[in-house]
């Protein structure tokens, strides 16, 4: 028999003789060939074994296609192949074949011992190959496993140590749809909570299904091999496209993704060729694997198929990863194994089966599957890499092993390439432990351990075995891993050595069997469960592999790979690392001090020495520092990284990211940071931060306060004030005016710091070196350096704060303290004593005089020295050192007079301070008491009363003796008080009554003192008539800190405050009751002084105290015990009262407690809109509000103030009350304001929470470019309900007057009009033959023309003179021409003379606006030709008759612009000049051309012109000279002119000039401030143009004090950005160009004028053109589109791509560039479309060469051709036909022209093929 090549299916393939040597897989013992074939020696057909002739496995019914016999002999057949093939290394085919070759060809017999001889391995038939970099194709199908999750994309391992990615977009459906849904709302604030987090959708360890979508090899790296990018997608409608509904079996494994989530699990897509086939997961199997609440919609998930329903539309799915397992020993049926299929394309990554054995040998395993499909396992993937490659053993041919497709890639001839893994997790499919159902197996168990990573990456293993060697390919290793287990690697034969390999041998070299070798861990693929290893030295010798091997403040040394440049310079260092990471250091850390050149320093292979500053992994990002404060180990404290870590008083070093006013920013490493405030920057005062510390600065911080959780710090530049045991005792013995040295430590322009020798640390300030401010104190600090000692330093003072001696260097203040004479207390003074100090502050009583302790005295301006007022700051600055002399010493209130001034020679008196113990009293009420020191505290004595007033009683102990009593001290209990509101009502005066000496009164601090501070000649003591003092000898005193909270107490009102009472407690103790706490009746709150007047009686309880700030906040006790008011105890219907606390525009905010504040809507407000009043309510009021509703989980209250909701609710109401919307249906009409106007339309609000919406559509019965001009928010608005959401709490509306107005009258059609109907209407447009008028009324517009003949019953050559746009005129209609939407009009005085009704028509609500998508240019030529034959007929839809080539019926739909919404009016050719200026006309000739006065409805022009000429010669005229013929020449000629013309601007400007030609500056100011108050307040436009000539008077001839009060008052007066703009001319007129840039700054930096483009667009003009800086001026682009509205932002777009065109430092391709952007944007902006070409065609007379003018013509006929091409109305097709044809004539050839006729031509058949050829045209 012949020998046969073994085919698990061969029926439909040819049969082939195989060879000896290109065949290695085993073959089947065959029989021997007959006698006859051996003698003839022909070759017969190959006959099949029995493997080959297996049937295709299709279910027909269970059975299996083999009989009983055929299954023994196969087994005898494969027993007798293995056997042979151990025995003797090659098949029993093999040796007959290599038989009869040397008997037929004379060859040599092979050898029988070696297979695989030399090396080499016979090819199986069915190559055998792994997945590689080389084979993955697009459309190639893998297994994965998630290794890492950014914010972006997800990293999936693949086999063989690839890995592919997955963006963000390429994960399911649902998930695109919400990421489209987040950039299109991004503006919402809302969006940021939707977000889409991946790390919440997948998780590491998750075995995912998915498909190559794209493959691209990047850029070599440092190796100079290419790395290679594969992008895949785990959308199931990529992933399962290859599978029907039949395809998905029981066991498959199918990818799905969340379309929804149910009560009972999740409904899944998974994207079948059959869209109706759903999933579903039910809840139990979801928590097998996941947390069912945190599973989001578009979360994809690989799951297996448990279930199907009948019709096979619903598959029961489960992601339960124990039931993924084949390992287990058992049934078929019992696994998850698919056994039968009805097709191959069951068969995708991740499904298991069961696989026939065909082929086994070293290089892998290659088998059947159902026999039909080839798959091949590589040596990895067989499971036999570590014991020398026995495939052959472990897979016996014709045995089935259980395996799992790992991946499939389709071929050139429509197949595919299936590779599957045996290896056990892959059988098993194990995710990360944390992820397995407690009822996983062992061994799941087992193997979810064994996939983490139990050796670290990059990580060195000192010992490893060689296991396995593939010449060709590398070496299979096996390392101890952690406890000892065995680890499996390994290493390419690239990743050998540095030098060179070809081939490795197994038997002999350094990488022989079992040798043992140091290895680096370059990978791990948990697909492979295999570490991936180098031994090269090179690897060996790098430092870091990775970017995570780096650690955050670890030092690194590096090369400069090159520098990083920018617009500003040098932006930043990059920095090798090692061979595969680079860092960047930031220009603020190339060094402690800032570089003015660091490419000087940093040069390129120059090695440093750095620290990490930061790893950002996602990015694959590494900031490095060079700062050599934060490089060198010895100068770093400590290495902040992580908040945790970080404590309060720990110091370390920072760099200062941002400066600001209160602060600096301070970076650390990694992600901390800390905010350094002002206060904690140094010392002393900081006034500016920006002048003491820079961006980039290495601060030396210490920690002040640190939140962990929050991630957030405080940090201070401050010296710690913790002290030792000797430091401690240094500061308690320092006493002031010790006298000390030290050694400078550190100095600054304000002071110098000191560290003494005590231990201590003093403070220098610099005004304290000597006593004399100015040079000499300057020459004092230049001596000074650090480390210099300084002696005789003495101490003024101790900062207890910042444990900090203040100390002076002043000789005056040394020579004090050494003779023992320093001023340290009141003690120490005497009258007229002269003393010396140094000056505190100047204010406005005087000069105040500082001591040591900081003892202050005051010099009063009237005792400084002569001379010394008129100087600034009275002569004195800070710190200046003061002699002068004791004027008067008051001890009671501890101050002291100064004075500067000598006083005479006489002797000096002592101070007499007169002792209240030794006073006498006369007339005392009380016979015992006979001076003040019978008075003393305790005593008890009889008073009279004096007065009585609300608080307090006034009562007389004697003549010269008075006191009071404070109504808290008359009243034990509340049931002593009878008159409840008067409290002291029933005393009288001149009553006798017992008191008790409490102290003295001190009525400046509300409260008694002892009796020795006595502050006035005639004492006034604190008394009590308190039963219990008298009686029962009570002495305690109520105090702050002796009440507690919920202590009842008595109070009495002592003052009303707009916010709440204050009352008194005590005479010591005042507390105050918020409003919302004194009483729950709304009535007693606005009416304080009638419920509760001063000194009334209330009982309270504490609410809160603070006595550290003296604050007691008390509440009113309730006879009902109500509770507190808080969001929980709220409910609707509830009426109360509130305070109001803010009042807007659109809203009230009403305070309900301290706690709760609620918002009162517009539609709350009041019962009847119309009568709607803001301004009805203030601040503070006290109303009385109705609960709407209560949103506690977002903390709002919404309130009413409707009087039918807190009155009574049957009160009328116009505007009913909607709070949801089942109280609205179709066709009711309501009312509401606008609450926002957008893109899309208007949202009304109609209820505090519910809202209406109107479209754009229903906004209008008219068309209207710029709708949104007419709505405005809070807007009043009624319209008609379309329909009602009442889930979505919102209902459609309609603002269609149509749909609103019962009185509603339809606009004109064309067919309306008739002959002599009288129609008013608005000029649009004046031509001098006529005026274009737009009939009112009309939809859409109707336009006619009114030829000059009928404008007036004379000839009129210009109509211009009479009319201009916007005029309202009223017209008859001549004639109308209904087939060519003609009108004409008459204007004449006589069509109107027997009009009845002469009241001008009542002005339209809606804006008109013109229908054309083009401008009025076509309109303007076609009537010049309409004015020359005297016709009057007129275009309706603008005037424009149709040439030959157009027809000019459109429909009324086609006036609307598809394009968009709203159309801008641009001027196409005219380029922007931006401010106008040519310099000031002090003549003020130009004025009355520049500024146009407004035209008068109701007076014409000209007939009032001609009645002013006539008026002219009956002026009386002053005959004084030659005035009038040669202008005012004195002052008393201008003074005559302004008499009989006060209002005329030019005249005073005139007058001005007079003045300065005269050098009469002041004079001319008071010209300009006299015409100021002269011209009339309402000639506004005279009044700016003298406020002009001011300014050009101050600028030219003042300073820039002057300029700018000028302009203050200018900008107050007039319009301020008119104002901003022409001081922005003047200074360029004046060549003061960085006044006009920083004129232009502060334009755009005002909130109110940056909203205009004009602002923008002038300044870029004024960069661009004037001081030529076109970096700055495209700079303006990005921030004028962040102030601008959205809808400018086209507009000024173009206008700044024009300036590019216009200027003469402009970029035209840049210009070109913009323009390409927008039209590609908005493809229909004909206007754009426009202005593009116009800028284009004026390049052309600017072109100087041919090849200029050339390319020039080329790019616009370019643009005329795209033009062209577009999709375009018939008006704006003949526009533009005629514009290339005029441009094409003047510039083209008459082959150009010709061609623009012939595409004009072709344009208007189509049109008529469209349209059916009805359309005529006109010769």
């Amino acid at each position: 028999m012949s020998q046969t090549k073994r085919k698990a299916v061969a029926d439909d393939r040819p049969n082939k003789k195989a060879r000896a040597s290109t065949n290695d897989s085993p073959r089947q013992h065959a029989k021997p060939p007959k006698a006859s074939e051996k003698e003839s020696g022909e070759r017969r057909a190959v006959s099949k074994s029995l493997l080959q002739q297996e049937e295709r496995a299709f279910p027909r019914g269970g059975a299996s296609v083999l009989t009983p016999l055929d299954h023994k002999q196969i087994k005898a057949q494969a027993e007798r192949d293995v056997l042979f093939e151990q025995n003797t290394g090659a098949s029993l085919g093999e040796e007959e074949e290599n038989a009869g070759a040397v008997r037929h060809a004379k060859k040599p017999k092979r050898s029988k011992s070696n297979k695989y001889e030399d090396g080499k391995v016979e090819k199986p038939s069915i190559k055998i190959h792994g997945l590689t970099s080389k084979n993955v194709v697009i459309g190639s199908m893998v297994l994965g496993c998630v290794t890492a999750i950014s914010d972006r994309d997800v990293s999936l391992a693949l086999a063989n140590n690839l890995t592919g990615y997955i963006p963000i977009t390429a994960i399911s459906q649902r998930l695109t749809e919400r990421i489209e849904k987040l950039a299109q709302d991004e503006s919402d604030e809302a969006a940021a909570d939707q977000d889409v987090n991946l790390k919440g959708l997948f998780y590491v360890g998750q075995w995912l299904r998915a498909t190559v979508t794209a493959t691209t090899s990047e850029s070599e790296s440092t190796d100079g091999k290419k790395k290679h990018h594969i992008e895949l997608s785990v959308d199931p409608r990529q992933t399962n496209s290859d599978l029907g509904s039949d395809g998905a079996v029981l066991n498959s494994m199918v990818q799905a993704s969340v379309r929804s989530i149910e009560d009972h699990g999740l409904v899944m897509d998974i994207g079948l060729s059959d869209a109706d086939v759903k999933g579903f997961v039910s809840n139990k199997e979801v928590a097998t694997t996941y947390e069912p609440s945190q599973v989001q919609e578009g979360q994809v998930m690989m799951c297996l198929v448990i279930g199907k329903s009948s019709n096979g539309k619903v598959l029961t799915l489960s992601p339960d990863a124990s039931r993924f397992s084949i390992l287990a020993a058992g049934n078929d049926k019992d696994l998850a194994i698919v056994s039968v299929a009805p097709t191959v394309d069951t068969f995708q990554p991740g499904v298991a089966a069961n696989v026939l054995i065909t082929e086994s040998g070293p290089g892998g395993v290659a088998g059947k599957i159902i026999g039909m499909l080839d798959v091949t396992a590589d040596l990895v993937h067989t499971g036999t890499s570590h014991n020398n490659g026995s495939a052959a053993q472990k897979f016996k041919i014709g045995s089935k092993v259980k395996g799992r497709i790992i991946w499939t890639v389709p071929t050139d001839d429509g197949g595919r390439r299936v590779g599957i893994s045996f290896l056990d997790h892959m059988l098993v499919l194990p995710p990360i432990p944390s992820r397995l159902p407690k009822a996983a197996s062992a061994k799941s168990k087992t193997l979810a351990d064994d996939l983490q990573q139990r050796a670290p990456l990059s990580s060195i293993i000192e010992s490893a075995k060689v296991t396995h060697i593939l010449p060709e390919r590398g070496l299979f290793f096996s390392m101890s891993g952690p406890s000892e287990s065995s680890l499996l690697a390994f290493a390419h034969i690239s990743q050998i050595t540095d030098n060179r390999i070809d081939r490795l041998d197994s038997a002999s070299g350094p990488y022989r069997m079992d040798s043992l070798h140091k290895v680096r861990i370059l990978s791990y693929d948990p697909v492979d469960n295999l570490y991936y290893v180098a031994l090269k030295k090179s690897i060996m010798d790098q430092p870091f592999l990775r970017v995570e091997d780096l650690t955050v403040g670890g030092a690194v040394r590096g090369t400069i790979e090159r520098l990083v440049l920018g617009a500003k310079g040098v932006n930043g260092v990059l920095v090798k690392i090692s061979d595969s990471i680079n860092g960047l250091v930031p220009d603020t850390h190339l060094s402690d001090v800032q570089l003015q050149h660091p490419e000087r320093k940093f040069k390129e292979g120059h090695p440093v020495k750095a620290r990490v500053l930061s790893v950002d992994l996602d990015r694959r990002y590494v900031r490095l520092t060079l700062k050599r404060s934060l490089v060198n180990e010895d100068e770093m404290p400590s290495i902040w990284q992580d908040y945790a870590k970080l404590q309060p008083g720990m110091e370390g070093k920072g760099t200062i990211v941002s400066l600001l006013r209160t602060g600096a920013a301070v970076q650390f490493f990694g992600n901390v940071r800390a905010w350094l405030p002002v206060a904690e920057m140094s010392e002393t005062y900081i006034e500016s931060v920006e002048k003491h510390f820079r961006l980039g600065q290495t601060v030396n911080v210490r920690i002040l306060s640190i939140d962990a959780a929050a991630q957030e710090m405080k940090v201070s530049c401050k010296s710690s004030t913790s002290f030792d045991e000797k430091q401690q005792g240094a500061w308690d013995t320092a006493s002031a005016g010790e006298l000390l040295s030290g050694v400078v430590s550190a100095k600054s322009a304000q002071d110098v710091t000191v560290d003494l020798e005590n231990g201590l640390r003093g403070l220098l300030r610099i005004g304290h070196l000597t006593d004399t401010p100015g040079e000499k104190t300057q020459k004092a600090l230049d001596k000074i350096h650090v480390g210099k000692k300084l002696s005789k330093l003495v101490v003024l003072d101790k900062l207890e704060r910042s444990h900090t001696l203040l100390l002076s260097k002043k000789a005056s203040l040394i020579e004090d303290a050494a003779a023992g004479s320093l001023v340290q207390s009141l003690d120490d003074l005497e009258e007229r004593r002269s003393v010396r100090g140094f000056v505190h502050n100047v204010a406005e009583p005087g000069v105040y005089v500082e001591f040591a302790k900081g003892l202050v005295g005051l010099m009063p301006k009237s005792q400084l020295a002569p001379g010394m007022l008129t100087q600034p700051s009275l002569g004195v600055e800070k710190d200046q050192s003061i002699t002068a002399w004791v004027l008067s010493i008051d001890l009671a209130r501890e101050r002291f007079a100064l004075s500067m001034r000598k006083p005479e020679e006489h002797p000096s008196k002592p101070v007499q301070v007169t002792s209240a113990f030794s006073a006498s009293v006369s007339n005392a009420i009380d016979e015992s008491i006979t001076s003040m020191s019978d008075l003393a505290v305790g005593t008890i004595t009889k008073a009279r009363i004096a007065s009585v007033k609300p608080t307090q009683l006034n009562v007389r102990l004697a003549d010269n003796v008075q006191g009071r009593i404070d109504v808290s001290e008359f009243f034990d209990t509340w049931d002593d008080i009878s008159n409840k509101k008067a409290p002291l009502q029933r005393l009288e005066p001149n009553a006798l009554i017992d008191v008790k000496v409490l102290g003295m009164h001190d009525a400046r601090n509300h409260r008694f003192l002892p009796i020795s501070h006595r502050q006035s000649s005639i004492p006034v003591f604190e008394l009590s008539a308190k039963r219990s003092r008298i009686e029962d000898g009570d002495e305690s005193h109520l105090a702050m800190d002796s009440i507690k909270i919920g202590s009842a107490q008595l109070a009495f009102v002592n003052n009303h405050a707009h916010n709440c009472i204050w009352v008194s407690l005590s005479p010591n103790v005042r507390g105050r009751v918020a409003l919302m706490d004194l009483s729950s009746d709304v009535g007693q709150l606005q009416n304080l002084p009638k419920y509760f007047p001063i000194g009334s009686a209330i009982r309270t309880t504490v609410k809160s105290i603070d006595a550290a700030a003296g604050r007691l906040d008390l509440v009113v006790n309730s006879d009902a015990s109500d509770e507190p008011v808080t969001m929980e105890s709220l409910s609707a219907g509830m009426v109360m009262a509130g305070r109001v606390t803010k009042i807007s525009e659109r809203s009230i905010n009403v305070q309900l407690s301290d706690n709760v504040v609620g918002v009162v809507s517009l539609v709350e407000l009041s019962d009847d809109y119309d009568q709607l009043n803001l301004q009805q309510h203030q601040k503070n009021d006290i109303v009385r509000v109705c609960v709407l509703d209560v949103d506690i989980p977002n903390k709002k209250v919404y309130l009413s103030l409707r009087p039918s909701r807190v009155l009574s609710s049957s009160l009328p109401v116009q505007d009913k009350q909607i709070t949801s919307g089942s109280q609205l249906k179709a066709g009711d009409l309501v009312r509401g304001f606008v609450k926002h106007v957008g893109d899309k339309g208007l949202h009304v609000s109609l209820g505090a929470r519910f809202d209406g919406f109107v479209r754009i559509s229903d906004v209008s019965d008219k068309y209207v470019k710029d709708w949104k001009s007419l709505m405005e928010i809070d807007q009043l608005v009624k319209g008609r309900v379309i329909s009602v959401d009442t889930d979505g709490k919102s209902a459609l509306l309609s603002l269609k007057e149509s749909h609103v107005d019962r009185n509603y009258t339809p606009p004109l059609k064309i067919n309306d009009l008739a002959i002599g109907m009288i129609v008013t209407g608005k000029v649009r447009k004046v031509e001098d033959f006529g005026a274009f008028v737009d009939i009112d009324n009309t939809q859409p517009r109707l336009s006619g023309l009114c030829h000059r003949s009928e404008v007036a019953a004379k000839r009129i050559e210009d109509v211009r003179k009479l009319y201009s746009a916007g005029d309202v005129v009223k017209a008859k209609i001549l004639d109308v021409d209904v087939d060519a939407r003609k009108i004409s009009l008459g204007l004449k005085a006589s069509y109107f003379a027997d009009d009845v009704d002469e009241d001008e028509d009542d002005d339209e609500g809606g804006v008109e606006v013109d229908e054309d998508e083009d401008d009025d240019e076509d309109e303007f030529e076609e009537f010049e030709d309409d004015a020359g034959s005297e016709d009057n007929d007129v275009d309706i839809n603008g005037g424009a008759n149709i040439t030959d080539i157009f027809a000019t019926d459109e429909d009324a739909g086609e006036a609307f612009d598809d394009s968009e919404g709203e159309e801008m009016e641009v001027d196409h050719a005219a380029p922007t000049a931006g401010l106008k200026t040519s310099g000031f006309d002090w003549t003020g000739d130009t004025l009355g051309s520049a500024i146009e006065a407004p035209v008068s409805d109701s007076e014409p022009d000209a007939p009032e012109a001609k009645k002013k000429r006539k008026r002219k010669p009956e002026i009386k005229v002053d005959l004084t000279g030659d005035l009038d013929k040669y202008g005012p020449r004195s002052v008393s000629d201008f003074e005559r002119q302004l008499l009989g013309q006060p209002n005329d601007s030019g005249l005073w400007i005139q007058y001005m000039a007079f003045q300065l030609q005269l050098a009469e500056v002041q004079k001319a100011r008071d010209i300009a401030e006299r015409a100021l108050r002269t011209i009339h307040i309402r000639e506004t436009e005279e009044k700016g143009n003298v406020w002009i000539a001011w300014l050009n008077l101050e600028v030219e001839y003042g300073d820039d004090e002057q300029a700018e009060d000028v302009f203050k008052r200018a900008a107050g007066m007039q319009d301020a950005l008119e104002m901003h703009e022409k001081l922005a001319s003047i200074y360029i007129d004046s060549g003061k160009h960085d006044k006009a840039d920083a004129m232009f700054e502060r334009i755009a930096g005002n909130k109110t004028f940056r909203a205009s483009p004009e602002v923008w667009l002038n300044y870029a003009t004024f960069l661009l053109d004037t001081i030529k800086e076109p970096a700055r001026a495209r700079s303006l682009l990005s921030r004028a589109l962040q102030s601008v509205p959205i809808g400018e932002h086209r507009l000024l777009t173009a206008k700044f791509a024009a300036l590019e065109f216009h200027s003469s430092q402009g970029d035209a391709e840049r210009g070109r560039t913009i323009f390409e952007g927008l039209v590609a944007e908005w493809p229909k902006w004909t206007s754009g479309w426009d202005m593009f070409l116009d800028l284009e065609r004026a390049r052309l007379p600017h072109a100087v060469s041919k090849e200029a003018k050339s390319e020039a013509r080329q790019k616009v006929r370019a643009l005329f051709e795209r033009m062209a091409g577009q999709k375009m109305k018939k008006r704006r097709a003949k526009f533009v036909f005629k514009r290339w044809l005029e441009f094409e004539e003047a510039e083209g050839s008459g082959k150009t022209v010709e061609r623009v006729k012939a595409l004009a031509k072709e344009y208007v058949e189509a049109q008529k093929a469209k349209s059916g050829g009805d359309d005529d045209t006109e010769e």
